[in-house]
Protein backbone atom coordinates (compact mmCIF):
# COMPACT_ATOMS: atom_id res chain seq x y z
CA UNK A 1 0.00 0.00 0.00
CA UNK A 2 1.84 3.95 -0.88
CA UNK A 3 -0.70 6.41 0.54
CA UNK A 4 -0.53 9.93 -0.73
CA UNK A 5 -2.46 13.36 0.92
CA UNK A 6 -3.49 16.33 -0.94
CA UNK A 7 -2.41 18.42 1.61
CA UNK A 8 -4.08 21.66 -0.10
CA UNK A 9 -7.68 19.23 0.05
CA UNK A 10 -7.28 18.69 4.01
CA UNK A 11 -9.29 20.69 6.93
CA UNK A 12 -7.29 19.51 9.53
CA UNK A 13 -10.18 17.63 11.11
CA UNK A 14 -7.63 14.68 12.97
CA UNK A 15 -9.71 12.07 12.53
CA UNK A 16 -6.25 10.26 10.52
CA UNK A 17 -3.92 11.50 13.61
CA UNK A 18 -6.65 9.24 15.99
CA UNK A 19 -6.90 6.49 13.83
CA UNK A 20 -3.41 5.58 12.97
CA UNK A 21 -0.78 7.92 15.23
CA UNK A 22 1.68 6.04 13.42
CA UNK A 23 1.38 6.66 9.87
CA UNK A 24 -0.38 10.23 10.15
CA UNK A 25 0.14 13.35 12.38
CA UNK A 26 -0.73 17.30 12.22
CA UNK A 27 1.01 20.31 11.95
CA UNK A 28 0.99 22.48 15.35
CA UNK A 29 0.50 25.86 13.37
CA UNK A 30 -2.98 24.75 11.10
CA UNK A 31 -3.59 21.20 11.66
CA UNK A 32 -3.18 20.03 8.31
CA UNK A 33 -2.41 16.32 8.07
CA UNK A 34 1.59 15.29 7.94
CA UNK A 35 2.01 11.70 6.49
CA UNK A 36 4.93 10.15 8.77
CA UNK A 37 4.76 6.84 6.73
CA UNK A 38 3.78 6.30 2.97
CA UNK A 39 3.91 2.48 2.96
CA UNK A 40 2.98 1.35 6.73
CA UNK A 41 3.39 -1.98 7.56
CA UNK A 42 0.62 -4.35 6.71
CA UNK A 43 -0.61 -4.65 10.29
CA UNK A 44 -1.20 -0.55 9.80
CA UNK A 45 -3.36 -1.25 6.89
CA UNK A 46 -7.12 -1.14 8.53
CA UNK A 47 -6.55 1.63 10.17
CA UNK A 48 -4.93 3.17 7.50
CA UNK A 49 -8.37 1.88 5.55
CA UNK A 50 -10.25 3.48 8.33
CA UNK A 51 -8.66 6.58 8.23
CA UNK A 52 -8.68 7.34 4.54
CA UNK A 53 -12.61 6.36 5.30
CA UNK A 54 -13.71 9.01 7.91
CA UNK A 55 -11.34 11.66 6.40
CA UNK A 56 -14.09 14.72 5.92
CA UNK A 57 -12.30 16.35 3.45
CA UNK A 58 -11.47 13.13 1.29
CA UNK A 59 -7.85 14.12 1.09
CA UNK A 60 -5.66 10.96 1.72
CA UNK A 61 -5.41 8.25 -1.24
CA UNK A 62 -4.28 4.77 -1.23
CA UNK A 63 -2.96 2.90 -3.93
CA UNK A 64 -3.09 -0.76 -3.54
CA UNK A 65 -0.53 -2.13 -5.80
CA UNK A 66 2.52 0.01 -4.39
Amino acid sequence: MKITVEEDKCCGAGQCVLIAPEVFDQRDDDGIVILLDATPAEDQYEQVLEAAAVCPAACIHLDDKA
